[in-house]
C-alpha cells in the first residue's frame, strides 16, 4: 500500500475536524448578533466577558459560562466581516471536543453495541431510494409522535407516558444517526476511492461529516433535524435493524 493510500483516511479525518471548528467558530460569531438554535445548543449563549468589567458596560462581548480561568480571552479577535460577533477558536474548539466527541462516541458505541442490525440498517439504507424512504418514515413517525403526544395531553396519562413516547423515539434517533455515520463514511470510501479500513474509522468520518452539517450557521439545525428525522425512519422501516424488515405481511396471519 503506498503512503498516500495509508494516509488517505487520517487525512480526511483530520480535514472533517478542521472543517467542523471553523464552521463551529461561524456559527458561535453568528450566534452572538442574532438568534441560532444550534449554537446556543452546542456552546450555550455567549463568549467571554474580561475580568473586571461589568457584562452591561461590554455590550459587544458575549460571555462563556463556567470559564473562571481567563484563557478563553486570549482567542478572541474581532471579525472581519461587519454584522456579526467576534471569532472565538477557543470556544469553537470547546464545542467540537464535547458536542462532536458526544455524537462521534454515541455513533460509534451503536455500531459497537448492535453490529449486525447496523449493518442490516446500512445495507436497506444503500439500496434503491433506501435514503428516500428513510426520510419519508422520518417525517411520518413525527408527525405520529407529535399526534401522539396532542392528545395525551388530555388524558391522565400524559405525564407517565410522553417521556417514554420520547425516550423511544430519541433512542431510534441514535441509533438511526449511527447508522447513517457508516453509511456516511462508506459512501466517502467509494467516491473518494480510498483503501478499506475498520467499519469504525469509517463511521468516525461519516460521524464528523454530521457534526460539520449540524454547526453550518443557521442552516445546520435543519440539516440535523433531516439526519435526526432520516434515522429514526431508517430505525423504524428496519425494526432496528432487525433481518426480517418491516412489511405490512406481519399483519397477515
Amino acid at each position: 500500500m503506498s503512503d498516500s493510500r495509508r494516509w488517505a483516511w487520517p487525512l480526511l479525518i483530520g480535514v472533517l475536524a478542521a472543517i467542523g471548528i471553523l464552521l463551529a467558530i461561524g456559527d458561535i460569531a453568528a450566534g452572538a448578533k442574532w438568534p441560532n438554535p444550534m449554537s446556543d445548543a452546542l456552546v450555550g449563549p455567549g463568549v467571554v466577558v474580561k475580568s473586571g468589567v461589568p457584562a452591561s458596560a461590554t455590550p459587544g462581548t458575549q460571555t462563556v459560562r463556567f470559564d473562571r480561568t481567563g484563557v478563553a480571552e486570549k482567542f478572541i479577535f474581532e471579525s472581519p466581516i461587519g454584522g456579526i460577533g467576534p471569532l472565538n477558536p477557543y470556544q469553537a474548539v470547546r464545542a467540537f471536543l464535547s458536542s462532536g466527541a458526544g455524537l462521534v462516541l454515541l455513533a460509534l458505541a451503536g455500531l459497537v453495541v448492535f453490529p449486525g442490525r447496523a449493518r442490516n440498517a446500512v445495507e436497506r439504507l444503500e439500496a434503491r431510494h433506501g435514503s428516500e424512504i428513510a426520510v419519508g418514515a422520518g417525517l411520518v413517525m413525527v408527525l405520529l409522535t407529535l399526534a401522539a403526544i396532542t392528545l395525551l395531553r388530555f388524558t391522565l396519562l400524559f405525564l407517565a407516558v410522553v417521556p417514554l413516547v420520547l425516550f423511544v423515539a430519541l433512542i431510534a434517533s441514535l441509533f438511526g444517526i449511527a447508522c447513517i455515520s457508516l453509511w456516511i463514511g462508506r459512501l466517502l470510501r467509494r467516491r473518494l476511492r480510498l483503501s478499506n479500513a475498520h467499519p469504525l474509522i469509517a463511521a468516525l468520518a461519516g460521524a464528523l461529516v454530521i457534526f460539520d452539517l449540524a454547526v453550518i450557521p443557521y442552516a445546520g439545525v435543519f440539516a440535523f433535524a433531516a439526519v435526526a428525522m432520516a434515522g429514526l425512519g431508517l430505525a423504524v422501516v428496519t425494526r432496528f435493524g432487525s433481518a426480517g424488515g418491516w412489511s405490512f405481511g406481519d399483519l397477515i396471519w
